[in-house]
């Protein structure tokens, strides 16, 4: 028998987007699956109720009633306690969990007995490609710290030939060439701004320079035996964070998106280094949520120190909910394709590789290792 997959409206603060858009629930509904919908869940995202009627889906507007009801349930933001009380016990839940940040929810899906796939947690092979939402989010957030650099630099980004003379185009420094930090270089170029790109992985140099924008590298021999770079000696890396601290000095806007999951992310742009900085100039660090690169950011807010601006903002993708919901949507699409048999029911077996790695609690256990220990008090 066909399940039913059960969509609420997510109730995290400034959170606007919605884990299943029109055009997904009218794919899974030909496996005939059942799908039912909280009304208003896509509205702030751009997605009516009226789309998501004429796509299949059922309204449901009595909250308890859609959680109660649910075999699985779709998330982007983990379900709050308050939802859990209410999901069947043994149901399934999807979403982007962040279990480090969320362990009080974690552990009443726990004690809920659920089974719990926490998206983040998708290994990283090219069969998952098509389901990294941690890829298709960093996307959005990388092009959007572009924009709002181009907003907060009181500065023309692009070379302007104007009757008033020539305007010299605007220094982009974008630290860290991941996802997001590509997406902002490739933004940041497409505004006319002169890019620069920095990773501590020499490889990410070339997808920096084919984006048009200049690698920061020193000129050093780094190979080592057999073709493998060698580790920089202490004189090399002071050299290394000589050039980075220059270029930031230099950069009217400075882009920085170094994250380690699970972990405070590193300290790029100490407090020196911005006073070094040009009064006007700009920090965008997309780091915020987990503490920041810049020493000066302060977690969803925007200061002013030495002259610069700071900005830190949080949940970057839900500012632009409409193409951030459709990426997600198509990626849990793909990951459902592996959960639900042809028929629309729920599989059994957790052994597949991707299920395997997102598996973050089944049957009253935490099984992802790294959570249960946060759980257990790192005991």
């Amino acid at each position: 028998m066909a399940i039913q997959i059960s969509v609420p409206k997510e109730t995290a603060v400034g959170e606007r987007r919605v884990a299943l858009v029109p055009e997904v629930v009218k794919a899974l509904s030909k496996s005939g699956v059942s799908i039912v919908v909280a009304p208003g869940a896509g509205l702030r995202a751009g997605y009516p109720d009226s789309a998501y009627t004429a796509a299949g889906a059922t309204l449901e507007a009595d909250r308890a009633k859609l959680l109660g009801s649910a075999a699985l349930l779709l998330k982007v933001q983990p379900p709050s306690v308050e939802e859990v009380r209410s999901i069947p016990e043994g149901a399934v839940v999807v979403a982007l969990v962040n279990a480090s940040r969320s362990l009080e929810e974690v552990a009443a899906m726990r004690d809920r007995r659920l089974t719990v796939f926490a998206l983040e947690l998708l290994p990283r092979i090219t069969r998952a490609q098509s389901m990294d939402v941690l890829s298709s989010q960093a996307t959005v957030a990388g092009y959007r710290s572009a924009l709002i650099g181009a907003e907060l630099t009181p500065k023309f980004l692009p070379m302007l030939t104007t009757a008033a003379g020539t305007i010299r185009p605007a220094k982009v420094l974008v630290l860290g060439a991941g996802v997001a930090g590509l997406m902002a270089i490739a933004t940041a170029r497409r505004l006319g701004a002169i890019v620069e790109g920095y990773d501590v992985r020499r490889a990410a140099g070339e997808q920096v320079r084919s984006l048009g924008a200049k690698f920061l590298e020193l000129q050093i021999n780094a190979e080592g035996a057999g073709g493998y770079a060698r580790e920089l000696t202490d004189e090399e890396k002071k050299q290394e964070a000589e050039m980075v601290a220059k270029a930031v000095a230099d950069a009217d806007i400075v882009i920085t998106t170094a994250a380690i999951p699970g972990r405070r992310a590193p300290i790029l742009v100490r407090e020196e280094m911005v006073a070094r900085m040009r009064p006007g100039s700009v920090i965008v660090d997309l780091a915020a949520e987990t503490g920041g690169n810049c020493a000066l950011t302060k977690p969803g807010e925007q200061v002013v120190a030495h002259d610069v601006t700071i900005a830190g903002p949080l949940n970057l993708p839900s500012q632009l909910p409409f193409h951030a919901s459709q990426m997600y949507s198509k990626n849990v699409q793909s990951f459902l394709s592996l959960l639900l048999t042809p028929t629309g029911t729920l599989v059994t077996d957790y052994s597949d590789e991707i299920l395997k790695g997102t598996l973050l609690c089944q049957g009253g256990t935490v099984v992802h290792a790294p959570t249960a220990a946060l759980l257990a008090g790192g005991k």
